[in-house]
């Protein structure tokens, strides 16, 4: 299996320089140069074996196809249930049970084990840098956390995730930077991409990528809604349709993969918060990136999705994409709405991502639509105590892992959204 990009303008690679360059030399993202079709996972009874099954064709030629077993014990070593919702039989598929309670766990798990396996005795330290909208910082902190050859370099927007977000992406130290930046998640993750793309800072120092621009994030990804979807047509008989609250769009990006290869997965809708640029495009409005605004859904604040452009590269143009896709934005007061009444009407307490999936379900009923859905659950709602307890009247636990990690001393340096800084930064960080 080979990866070229998205943007076309360089030669087909192996999957293992792919993950190891993260961002493809031309500025594109890296995409399969064929989506496989799979007509065999149906007996894989576990995510682990699911997994195992799903990404064995895109690991054919890499040197970690020997290496998968080991690679989805350690990613999928939490289960992704598809939990029962009060009601109509519509469900909820919880990815927020590893380490930091946040569905990025999977593809940052998968992506540490691959790159510390494909790492050869005598390289130089990599230096990963990861933009962060609040889940995926920690995420990659706790995965790469003391992993021997790895450095982390977190860039995160200041003032623009929960309190419990920032200390999560502050409490790691050892091999692990964190940087607050004055700015947006689209200024991180434009400076994020401006130092991937700097040909001589990657000669002094290598980097890698950990955003879900990178294929070891996505296609990690592609497992759970593989499994997911099949344990539903077994049980039920029925394709499983999915509403995926999206930011960035890699999840959602993993969802449309797992279709395209097969998999019984029935329509995609987007949620996004109040940020509209995708819902504005799929009702037929041009594609048209804007600064992004704050929300209570703050780790789908996001005016630039990166995986928009793989979307548009798995369709012939606009109007298959739009065609393939739907997408709906949900304003702060009915996120907050969602949440107060979430306990009573479904049996769950969300969070404010996860809260946006069931509000844009609570419309499709609305209209009639009686087909099976499953709303995916992205964070765990501890995670937005702040928001999440007031509305509900209740304290909501955190899981044993994330109030771990909330005992943790947490601190992080400011940073600018100025390149030339950032740049700084990371030759200061290669040389320590």
């Amino acid at each position: 299996m080979n990866y070229i990009s998205t943007r076309g303008g360089i030669a087909p690679v192996s999957l293992d320089a792919a993950l190891a360059a993260g961002l493809a030399g031309d500025g594109g993202l890296y995409v399969p140069e064929q989506l496989p079709l799979l007509d065999a996972i149906a007996g894989a009874t576990s995510l682990v074996a699911t997994a195992e099954r799903v990404l064995a064709p895109f690991l054919d030629g890499s040197a970690l196809r020997g290496n998968l077993t080991s690679l989805c014990q350690h990613a999928y070593g939490f289960d992704a249930p598809l939990r029962a919702l009060a009601g109509n039989g519509d469900h909820l598929l919880e990815l927020f049970h590893g380490p930091t309670a946040a569905f990025k766990d999977y593809g940052a798990r998968f992506l540490a084990g691959a790159l510390g396996a494909l790492r050869a005795p005598g390289d130089r330290d990599t230096t990963i840098v990861v933009a962060t909208s609040g889940d995926t910082g920690a995420a990659v902190a706790a995965a790469f956390h003391r992993l021997a050859g790895f450095k982390v370099v977190i860039l995160y927007p200041e003032g623009r995730v929960s309190p419990r977000q920032a200390h999560g992406l502050e409490c790691w130290g050892d091999n692990v930077r964190t940087f607050r930046v004055a700015g947006s998640f689209d200024d991180c993750q434009r400076l994020a991409k401006q130092a991937l793309a700097d040909s001589a800072l990657r000669d002094a120092c290598p980097l890698g990528s950990a955003n879900s621009i990178s294929l070891g994030r996505l296609l990690p990804q592609v497992a759970y809604y593989a499994h997911a979807a099949t344990q539903h047509a077994a049980t039920h008989g029925m394709t499983l349709n999915f509403v995926v609250p999206t930011g960035n769009l890699g999840n959602a990006a993993a969802a449309v993969v797992a279709r395209r290869i097969g998999l019984p997965i029935g329509e995609i809708v987007l949620a996004t918060n109040a940020n509209d640029v995708l819902p504005r495009y799929f009702a037929g409005g041009e594609y048209a990136p804007r600064a992004s605004v704050a929300t209570l859904a703050n780790a789908m604040d996001v005016g630039a999705p990166s995986n928009f452009e793989r979307l548009r590269h798995w369709h012939r143009d606009d109007a298959e994409l739009r065609a393939a896709l739907s997408a709906h934005a949900v304003d702060d007061a009915t996120i907050a709405a969602t949440i107060r009444a979430a306990p009573q009407r479904h049996g769950v307490v969300p969070c404010p991502h996860t809260a946006t999936g069931l509000h844009v379900l609570e419309r499709l009923r609305a209209r009639g639509d009686t087909r099976p859905w499953a709303v995916v659950a992205t964070a765990h709602p501890s995670k937005f105590e702040t928001i999440v307890e007031p509305l509900v009247g209740q304290v909501v636990t955190p899981p044993p892992a994330l109030a771990a990690s909330l005992a943790l001393p947490a601190s992080a340096e400011r940073l600018p959204a100025d390149y030339a800084t950032l740049r700084g930064a990371l030759l200061e960080t290669a040389t320590s």
